[in-house]
Parts: C-alpha cells; sequence; structure tokens
C-alpha cells in the first residue's frame, strides 16, 4: 500500500504567507522561509509554494524566494502561481522545485501540459484545478484565482489533463477553502476514482478526522491543508499517528 502524504501549502502574495477564505479575504501569516523550515523539521512529506497574485497580475513568479526556500528544506517542493510557458518551467526548476504546478494557464494552454510532461518528465508535471459546485450539482473549473468561471467540467478536465501527461493533479475546493469545514469529499473521490495519477485534495481541513475521511473515503493520496498548520491548530506528527492508528498508511519519523 502507497503511503499517503500530508502537505502543507504556502501561500505566498508581496513575499509573505497569506491565508484567506473561499479565495478572498486574504490575511498576513507569517514569513515563508521560516514556515518551510518549520514544516520541513515537522514531518510533512511535501510542501506547496502558490504565488497566489502572479497569474491574476500577469508577471512572472518570484523566483528569488523560491530559491531561498528550497535553499532551507530537504523535502519535495511544488511551485505554482503564474506559470505560462516552458521557459517558466525552467526557470522554476532551477530555482530548485522538484515540481511545477499550473492551473489557469493550463486551461489556457492544454498543450503547455503536453510539452512541460515531455521536456521535463511528467512527474515534473502538476494540474492544479480550481473547483465549485453549480446549483445543478456540476464541478465546474474556476480560473485567475477563482474570479474566472471555465465553464468546463471538472472530471472532463482532469483526465484531459492526465491523457496530456500532467502527473498529479491538486484538487481546490474554493467552497471549501479556509473554512474548516471538511474537504469536499465527492468531487475528490470522483476524480480519485477517474484516473489513475495522485490526486491531492485541497481545501476545507478542520480538524483530524477531515484528513482521515479525505484520504480515505475520497479516496485521494495527500491531502494538502494551510490554516490548521499555520495557526498550529493541527501538529503534523500528532496527525500522522491519528492517520495511522486509524489505518492509513503514513511516513511516520
Amino acid at each position: 500500500m502507497l503511503t499517503k502524504r500530508i502537505i502543507p501549502c504556502l501561500d505566498v502574495k508581496d513575499g509573505r504567507v497569506v491565508k484567506g477564505k473561499k479565495f478572498k479575504n486574504i490575511e498576513d501569516v507569517d514569513d515563508p522561509i521560516l514556515l518551510a523550515k518549520y514544516y520541513c523539521e515537522s514531518g510533512a512529506d511535501e510542501l506547496v509554494f502558490y504565488d497566489i497574485m502572479a497569474s491574476y497580475e500577469n508577471r512572472n513568479i518570484f523566483v528569488n524566494l523560491v530559491e531561498k526556500v528550497a535553499e532551507n528544506i530537504n523535502i519535495p517542493f511544488s511551485v505554482g502561481g503564474g506559470i505560462r510557458s516552458i521557459e517558466d518551467f525552467t526557470r522554476v526548476l532551477r530555482a530548485g522545485a522538484d515540481k511545477v504546478s499550473i492551473n489557469s494557464a493550463a486551461v489556457k494552454n492544454p498543450m503547455l501540459i503536453k510539452k512541460a510532461a515531455l521536456k521535463f518528465g511528467s512527474q515534473c508535471v502538476v494540474l492544479s484545478i480550481d473547483v465549485k459546485k453549480t446549483k445543478k450539482g456540476d464541478y465546474v473549473v474556476y480560473i485567475d484565482g477563482g474570479r474566472i468561471n471555465t465553464g468546463f467540467d471538472a472530471l472532463k478536465w482532469a483526465k484531459k489533463g492526465e491523457k496530456l501527461g500532467a502527473g498529479e493533479i491538486v484538487l481546490n475546493s474554493i467552497d471549501s477553502d479556509g473554512i474548516k469545514s471538511g474537504y469536499d469529499i465527492e468531487i475528490t473521490k470522483i476524480i480519485s476514482e477517474n484516473v489513475k495519477i495522485p490526486v491531492v485534495a485541497s481545501g476545507g481541513a478542520g480538524k483530524k478526522k477531515d484528513f482521515l475521511e479525505v484520504l480515505r473515503d475520497g479516496k485521494a493520496d495527500a491531502a494538502l491543508a494551510a490554516s490548521v498548520f499555520h495557526y498550529k491548530q493541527i501538529e503534523i506528527n500528532s496527525l500522522k499517528q491519528y492517520l495511522y492508528n486509524n489505518g492509513v498508511e503514513v511516513r511516520r519519523e
């Protein structure tokens, strides 16, 4: 059985880690380098860094900050935000990232997934998908930090992304983001059961049981969270012990 992963997420704006609710009401949290070092020492399996305004502001990611974070950790490191070209992939990977996450640019130019997978390998290409549930009960894809409804069906887009060469999917529920009411088990399970690549659940973690449910019932391969880790409401090693005690295989120190 493959071990399930626990992944803290650093949402970065103006060089600081921030956190919001449903992609709004952004508040300052901490210094990204200090937090990255803390998570590395606390049992995190991977770290995710998102420059949350890069796509919206139509600029490149803060590469110097990526370099500093990479220098201070020894766990896999995924970076996203403002990635629009193969050159952006190259820049971020050279700065120390192990994986590159694309979202808005992949929707606007799906062949970017294929080109990146062919050049760097699928293991480097993460397709990040922001979803919202409609009144009809469908899940649709949003881009530009949750500002634009593409009308794309989430499952169809996930399957297309896999076919084009993405090696992993990060599934972000906008409805659940930051409100600590639990992950969206429904869409996580739907996508996890219909693709062969790993699915990372994101958005909604509030208590240990939420992680258990999304990893077990939602069939996710990993669970990503921010607020509960940033504010030390949940310690990662304690969470892993809880998951292990409840039959979920995790890497423990």
